[in-house]
């Protein structure tokens, strides 16, 4: 079943999305709880519009933590106690304009104190794809081998989901958690990405849903339709599956 939580527009959702993701890590942190039950929260970040704007909301919210310091009543992150991973990376260097990581780095994780070694990006740019894709599931072995918290994901008008593209051989995957894509549909064309078996090791699955030209696709979620011809249909977390949703794309949620 998925949870539609309906807000006006794209503001208002990275503002609830942002809020979201603080009270989540923060329980899990302060219970020892999450995924492996050690405390630290395991978030997969997505690119796009909506996906950099909730990261850049996060540091905006962690900057006005530390401004008021001890006396902040607030719940806030912990990130010596937070692993990032990336639903897909374009085969380009972490500097590259096109790069998630780059994206995520430059609107969050360059700016606050989370530990280098618990960022884990792909790797792209620098070695061949497919070792690289390889190379991506033994990393989610060794850290993440139960899975994820909170899986993030942005839509394509489609409705592709990281580079899970309709009737796609990466789309019906059913075995690896990692494959590399050498023909994707929207350039550039090279890519590696989480497929649909390691989006469902997430506990809570989150769309980030703004722009009447996703409302099709967001209705096909809902109604969960066929993921190879729509596969942000075929995307569940194992606790909640949530459906964030700006008015301009909830047309055909009730159709």
């Amino acid at each position: 079943m998925v949870t539609v939580n309906r807000v006006s527009d794209l503001d208002e959702l990275v503002r609830t999305v942002a809020g979201r993701i603080i009270d989540v890590v923060s329980n899990i942190q302060a219970t020892s709880g999450g995924r492996h039950n050690d405390g630290v929260a395991r978030l997969v970040l997505t690119g796009g519009t909506a996906g950099v704007r909730v990261l850049a909301q996060l540091r905006e919210f962690d900057a006005a933590a530390d401004e008021q310091a001890e006396t902040f009543p607030a719940q806030r992150i912990d990130w010596s106690r937070v692993r990032i991973f990336f639903g897909d990376e374009r085969n380009v260097p972490v500097s590259h304009e096109d790069s998630n990581e780059g994206q995520a780095r430059e609107a969050l994780l360059d700016h606050v104190a989370i530990p280098a070694e618990q960022i884990h990006g792909y790797g792209l740019g620098e070695r061949d794809l497919s070792e690289a894709a390889a190379a991506y599931e033994t990393v989610l072995a060794e850290f993440a081998p139960e899975g994820f918290d909170v899986h993030l994901l942005g839509m394509g008008p489609e409705g592709h989901i990281n580079t899970l593209f309709p009737h796609t051989a990466a789309v019906a995957e059913t075995e690896k958690l990692v494959v590399a894509e050498y023909d994707s549909p929207k350039p550039p064309a090279e890519r590696a990405t989480l497929t649909l078996p390691a989006v469902a090791k997430a506990e809570r699955v989150w769309f980030l849903v703004s722009g009447k030209d996703k409302a099709e696709a967001a209705g096909h979620v809902v109604r969960r339709s066929s993921p190879a011809d729509w596969p942000a249909a075929g995307a569940v977390g194992a606790v909640e599956t949530v459906l964030f949703v700006s008015e301009d794309a909830a047309g055909e949620i009730d159709g």
